[in-house]
């Protein structure tokens, strides 16, 4: 798993854990209805603690909170992306391009390092990356080491999060399309270190 992978996974456990710091969680589920859904983020260590750590958070909360967070890129909601940091690449024409095109996988790359496939299906998009360790032969029947992530999201909350002006993501309207998308499954990661889970139900505590 790369720096910016983990830097990525990080900031975004921070910003849970804040937003749970913010409201209290019990009186908040008291009041909380069977529609409401929830964004859980569960994160399990491989090492000898095997801590286990779980968040789970209203995306309704998490849209009220977003907006008062300043935070580098993270303005009021909204996170500011430079040229940089998409390697120039129109990003906003590779969606629309992926939104109009039929369902289908768009981007498969097989290298020495990493495994790429980037598809569409039944109004979802889905990327999946496995990066492949180098290093010494694994022993006879033991499976090598690969790090894996895959991301499934509902096309309609890529368009929400591009909805916002140029160079930026509107987190916000995503997370309110996210919120009627029902039960899915939206990233797994699973390295030598860590196994994280991020999902949504609406279920106020986590499996």
């Amino acid at each position: 798993m790369n720096h910016r992978s983990r830097g990525c996974l990080g900031f975004t456990g921070s910003l849970l854990l804040f937003a749970c710091a913010l409201v209290p969680l019990p009186s908040f589920a008291q009041n909380a209805t069977k529609t409401d859904q929830w964004i859980h983020v569960r994160v399990e260590s491989k090492d000898d603690s095997g801590e286990t750590v779980r968040v789970n958070v209203p995306i309704e909360m998490a849209a009220k909170v977003l907006p008062a967070i300043h935070h580098d890129q993270l303005q009021g909601g909204k996170v500011h992306i430079s040229k940089g940091d998409l390697n120039d690449v129109d990003i906003r024409a590779l969606l629309d391009a992926v939104r109009t095109a039929k369902d289908g996988e768009y981007v498969t790359v097989q290298g020495n390092d990493e495994n790429v496939r980037v598809s569409k299906n039944a109004g979802y998009l889905y990327i999946h990356v496995q990066e492949k360790k180098h290093g010494e032969k694994p022993a006879k029947g033991v499976a090598s080491k690969e790090n894996k992530v895959e991301v499934k999201v509902p096309m309609k909350v890529v368009d929400a999060l591009f909805s916002a002006g140029k160079d930026e993501l509107d987190v916000v309207a995503a997370l309110h399309a996210l919120s009627s998308s029902g039960d899915t499954e939206l990233v797994s990661v699973k390295d030598d270190e860590n196994t994280v889970r991020v999902w949504i139900d609406s279920k106020n505590v986590s499996d």
